[in-house]
């Protein structure tokens, strides 16, 4: 064989593997999709106080693994005992305000009734009278007197009845249905609150992070002193939007993670983002700016998808832990490659 032939052999052998290549990559984009832009994800909350106070104990280390509900760091109760202590007393004043307005009330009804029935009284006198006045048997004086008497009493009647009335809005409503003592139980109940915040507990099982707090430092409200990672987590995956043609929830995944070389961890994709932040319009109120690009094929727009291992982890991952994700949208044949792929993936995590 001689030189030129068999550089046209090479030729041949180089332009049959390229077209290989090309094909396979045109098909395992769709059939096949892999991307190692993949990360684990865990909730992390940022650990505050609802409350100001004095930090007398804090309870936990830093990377101590806690459980929800569990105490991380409590501060000086006393300000907050005293409250209660004086909502409590505040309280007890309501309700004796509402037993005295009780008797006030009971009081102002009887003087009621005793008004009325003394207008009673004289409006009857004037009747009489005014009758006997005609017949001249009465001096004018006489009944002058008794219609002022009559005046009087209604008078009085009137006042009194307006006092009841004024006790009974001042009384409100019977019992614990009191306004004064509804508004005095719920200072009270705030007050307990604020004693329970003075106790901070982890709101979900997690690991404590960055702890930055010592016995004595003074912390105010809202003010984050630590990290709880939840033990939770979620697998976030970037794929080209061309790969994801024929994923769908529930379709089947295969994870490798950087920090466990060689292990391959079966999963299912659980949903797709809905968009990402090229999709997002500020409402500004200024003109749109069309992005500009020389380019004849731009980038491709990448979307997010998320996936569930199926089995639980052998060690606690990092959150941020990188990883790639293998999916098998495309049938018997196509699994069987992308099997092949990320297990060669999971080698090559050993050297990089």
């Amino acid at each position: 064989m001689t030189p030129d032939q068999r550089f046209a052999r090479w030729v041949k052998v180089g332009i049959t593997v390229f077209g290989f290549v090309f094909v396979y990559f045109m098909v395992a984009d769709l059939w096949m999709p892999l991307t190692p832009q993949a990360q684990l994800m865990r909730p992390v909350v940022r650990v505050a106080p609802q409350v100001s106070g004095l930090v007398v104990k804090v309870a936990v280390d830093n990377n101590a693994h806690v459980q929800a509900g569990q105490v991380l760091f409590r501060l000086d109760p006393e300000p907050f005992e005293l409250a209660v202590d004086e909502a409590k007393l505040a309280l007890e004043q309501a309700e004796q305000d509402n037993d005295e307005l009780d008797s006030r009330l009971a009081a102002a009804r009887a003087a009621l009734l005793a008004a009325e029935a003394n207008a009673v009284e004289q409006t009857r006198q004037a009747k009489r009278l005014h009758a006997l006045i005609g017949r001249k048997l009465v001096s004018q004086q006489l009944f002058d007197q008794t219609e002022t008497k009559r005046k009087m009493a209604l008078a009085d009647a009137s006042a009194a009845r307006s006092t009841v009335q004024e006790l009974v809005v001042r009384r409100g409503q019977a019992g614990v249905n009191s306004l004064r003592v509804r508004q005095a139980q719920n200072a009270l109940d705030q007050a307990r609150l604020q004693l329970e915040y003075s106790q901070v507990r982890a709101v979900q099982a997690g690991v404590i992070s960055n702890l930055q707090l010592t016995s004595g430092t003074y912390i105010n409200a809202g003010t984050p002193v630590a990290a709880l990672v939840a033990d939770q987590t979620d697998i976030t995956a970037d794929f080209r939007e061309k790969a994801l043609r024929y994923v769908v929830p529930g379709t089947e995944a295969t994870v490798v993670f950087d920090a466990l070389p060689g292990m391959l961890f079966d999963a299912r994709v659980t949903h797709v983002d809905a968009g990402v932040r090229e999709g997002q319009l500020d409402p500004t109120g200024e003109l749109a700016q069309p992005v500009k690009s020389d380019r004849w094929v731009r980038d491709a727009q990448r979307q997010r998808l998320h996936v569930k291992l199926e089995q639980p982890l052998p060690q606690n991952l990092p959150t941020g832990a990188k990883a790639t994700v293998q999916l098998y949208p495309g049938g018997t044949p196509a699994d069987v490659l992308g099997w092949v792929q990320i297990r060669l993936v999971g080698l090559l995590h050993y050297i990089y």
